[in-house]
């Protein structure tokens, strides 16, 4: 619904009068260009709140109480002022609670009651809160910092601490403008970035700039060296055996209308993203939307959705409002793309994502999506991996793991993949649902040598925390963990919010999954089958046209066109740039190409995401490039 961004100035001194006036107005100027730079997550309104040592501004993106839900918010005697992006969908239960508690409320708005629960529960307001939210308060008796982001990690929250000055914001870009900020490239974020594909845990790709995990609060005052930061919430699976595949489809159906519902509460017209997989048709269907916004592209039948998506649009009479993506503009937009990133993402899926918002926000404010459901009811193919292929599993690991090794000597194909993946562990193999390069692929392209730890060791945490867990919930913990945040719902507030329309997540509620975490690994994963009680729940109300269809998403052509002349020849000079040459062992690189021109090995994801960072590093630092 908005975004914000403040700082907190640690050399200010509150005895100098003249000192107040003046640092108060460099302040007012400095949070106003702070503020325009992320004026798209807010066109409708901007209000700031200026009083040293603390500044911040807000861009509102109007959805629920229009008129009443204005930022920054004060409580009654004005001691805690807050800024929040994102809804609270259980307000209204909660408001009840504080009012009885003798809270006196000014608005009708969930912003509001978010104030007063932190006023009444401090940090026990997280078992209370139902929604998506990143927020930050200021407590000026205590010139104190606490802010937090949701459970799932589906707003974001930036902080960084530059000498006396501590910045915080929704996005990277707009802390840029403070004349504290110092802006370095963290080469760690590089290398780690290469195997995921995306920047993950609290690391950026910037020095000193942080993101605040999902599931975290943090508490900050200038006295502090660095934030005291806290998790107030980790999901767990809990499987529950002896239950029908009948009972677990009502109790997903049940808990999914009610966080639909809950979704729904707008000011504002809601529509719904289709891409004519289960997900998003489950959505479709349950939500009783208006419209329904689809993107394809022309490359053929696997590119191209928008036949399924407008056949089921006239089966629930809805209006399916469809776009085909053009090759040209798709790599035209790529590096506006990567400015409303802040950080390089190398998902293809994130440029058609960006089109479809484009194309939704023409007509409506808010959006819904069918994200995180394969990560909390087992939907990507990867999953069922472990219990492929049963005969092979029994030879015994040493000898799989002698054959794997000798697979691994041999250019990339899938019958090697196959005996390569077999011949390791699950924690050595799954990082999560992108592994690009590998710890040894990665060192050889790189002309830079950092510290980055290895891609295993990223994920050690997360599989220790499940290691008495079976495979496949395992590898939803690792994804639900780093995946979900930093690839799926990174490109979903980004990608929405740089057309100032508001995406939710029905899927990515605390009550739904409650449920999905006990549900038998069975009725998720059955070794051929995925989402497989979500599915039976879906079917109840579409054809196995739309619930049994293999995941696809927004698939896009990348691999395709990086075998056309015009293409190639962007990627080649990319590949051959300045600051090319200054990472990467640019003859590598250029041999991934010509493989893959050459059908010798499918790189089309390789050489996806170098470009990605190289376009990323143009847009963000073409000055120091220049230079």
């Amino acid at each position: 619904m908005c975004g914000y961004v403040g700082f907190l100035d640690g050399s200010f001194d509150v005895t100098k009068a003249k000192e107040t006036k003046a640092k108060e107005n460099e302040a007012k100027r400095n949070i106003e260009k702070m503020s325009n730079l992320i004026s798209h997550r807010g066109p409708d309104d901007e209000a700031y709140y200026v009083e040293s040592p603390y500044a911040v501004g807000f861009r509102r993106l109007s959805i629920i109480d229009l008129a009443g839900g204005v930022q920054p918010m004060t409580n009654e005697d004005d001691h805690l002022v807050l800024v929040f992006n994102g809804e609270i969908y259980n307000y209204k239960d909660i408001r009840d609670e504080l009012q009885e508690a003798g809270h006196i409320f000014k608005t009708q708005s969930d912003t509001e009651v978010l104030l007063h629960a932190y006023e009444e529960f401090g940090e026990k307001m997280f078992h209370r809160i139902r929604g998506m939210f990143s927020f930050v308060i200021y407590d000026r008796k205590k010139r104190e910092l606490f802010g937090a982001r949701d459970f799932f990690g589906i707003k974001p929250l930036y902080y960084a601490n530059f000498g006396d000055t501590f910045l915080f914001g929704s996005e990277i870009k707009g802390l840029m403008a403070h004349p504290a900020f110092k802006k370095e490239l963290n080469e760690r974020a590089l290398e780690s970035y290469l195997s995921f594909q995306y920047s993950h845990g609290s690391e950026t790709f910037f020095k000193n700039v942080y993101k605040m995990m999902p599931g975290h609060w943090f508490r900050y005052s200038n006295d502090m060296e660095s934030p005291e930061i806290g998790r107030y919430w980790t999901p767990e699976f809990h499987s529950e055996e002896g239950n029908t595949l009948e009972y677990w489809s009502d109790e997903i159906e049940n808990v999914f209308d009610d966080s639909v519902a809950a979704h729904k509460i707008s000011d504002v017209e809601v529509g719904a993203l289709l891409s004519g997989g289960v997900d998003s048709s489950y959505i479709a269907c349950s939500a009783d939307v208006d419209k329904t916004f689809t993107v394809g592209f022309e490359t053929g039948s696997k590119y191209n959705e928008t036949d399924a998506a407008r056949a089921l649009s006239e089966k629930i009479q809805v209006k399916n409002i469809s776009k085909m993506i053009q090759p040209d503009e798709f790599w035209d937009e790529f590096p506006n793309v990567q400015w409303h990133m802040d950080e390089p993402l190398a998902d293809p899926s994130a440029v058609a994502l960006y089109f479809v918002c484009k194309n939704a926000s023409e007509h409506l404010k808010v959006i819904l999506s069918g994200d995180g459901a394969d990560e909390i009811f087992g939907g990507y193919n990867i999953y069922n991996e472990p219990y492929s292929a049963p005969l092979y599993n029994k030879i015994p690991f040493p000898i799989r793991k002698v054959i794997g090794k000798i697979a691994g000597i041999f250019p990339a194909k899938r019958g090697l993949n196959f005996l390569v993946r077999k011949g390791k562990k699950l924690e050595e193999r799954f990082i999560g649902n992108a592994y690009i390069f590998t710890e040894n692929e990665r060192k050889r392209i790189l002309n830079i040598k950092t510290d980055a730890p290895s891609p295993a060791s990223v994920v050690k945490p997360y599989f220790d925390r499940v290691q008495d867990k079976d495979d496949a919930t395992k590898m939803q913990f690792v994804d639900i963990n780093t995946w979900l945040a930093g690839d799926i719902l990174l490109k979903a507030d980004k990608m929405s919010m740089a057309h100032s329309i508001e995406l939710r997540v029905p899927f990515l509620d605390r009550n739904v999954m409650d449920i999905a975490s006990h549900i038998p690994r069975r009725y998720r994963i059955n070794g051929k089958d995925t989402k497989c009680a979500m599915r039976h729940a879906a079917s109840r109300r579409m054809h196995s046209n739309w619930s049994s269809k293999k995941k696809l998403g927004f698939p896009v052509p990348t691999r395709v066109w990086l075998k056309e002349e015009k293409y190639i020849n962007m990627i080649r000079e990319s590949f051959t740039s300045k600051v090319s040459t200054k990472y990467f062992n640019t003859n590598r690189l250029l041999k991934l190409l010509d493989d893959h021109i050459a059908d010798k090995a499918d790189n089309s994801r390789k050489i996806w995401t170098v470009y990605s960072f190289l376009i990323w590093h143009e847009v963000f630092f073409a000055d120091q490039t220049a230079a």
